[in-house]
């Protein structure tokens, strides 16, 4: 499971994907099955999600979460990697 999030904290927006690691994280402080996850999800989760994902890219991110809470300028989801593809339609090419 990817999420493709575009995050500010005050130094523009940036694209983070999220790794096993954050979802596991995420799945570990809410007491949820990230099958869960299509359910819906509230600002707090998407903003954890981020900063397990600053955390595993190497970025620096405050001790403190709520301290991370407070950086947030927006968040939003544009992409998951759940999303298939569709494909064309047949052709009669044979």
């Amino acid at each position: 499971m990817n999420i493709t999030m575009q995050v500010d904290t005050g130094s523009g927006p940036r694209e983070l994907q999220t790794t096993m690691w954050a979802v596991v994280q995420w799945e570990r402080k809410f007491k949820v099955k990230a099958s869960d996850m299509a359910k819906g999800m509230g600002m707090e989760d998407l903003v954890y999600l981020a900063y397990c994902s600053e955390q595993a890219a190497g970025n620096p991110t405050p001790a403190v979460f709520d301290d991370y809470v407070k950086k947030i300028k927006s968040i939003d989801v544009i992409g998951s990697g759940d999303e298939t593809p569709t494909q064309g339609a047949p052709t009669d090419e044979n």
